[in-house]
């Protein structure tokens, strides 16, 4: 499985378990804060992908980046991935 679709998985675990609504169809544009995920729902991401994937790439960089869409969400844990 590729990281896209294992973060689109944890993404609507973690919709079910927050109590949220996502929209139908998140791709790279989507506006993480459109995405029907709350604040609370993309922490518990980061901690459900965390324990899947063995990575917080947020605690890891020198400057904070708070990525705007879903594909620069992507993007940071694909980057912190390859090493």
């Amino acid at each position: 499985m590729n990281i896209e679709q294992q973060i689109k998985d944890s993404l609507s675990q973690v919709a079910l378990l927050a109590n949220c609504q996502l929209i139908a169809d998140i791709n790279n544009d989507t506006v993480l804060l459109q995405s029907g995920l709350d604040s609370l729902g993309f922490a518990m991401l980061v901690a459900q992908l965390e324990e899947d994937l063995g990575i917080d790439p947020f605690s890891q960089m020198q400057i904070a980046v708070y990525p705007r869409t879903f594909g620069e969400f992507v993007g940071i844990y694909q980057q912190a991935l390859k090493g």
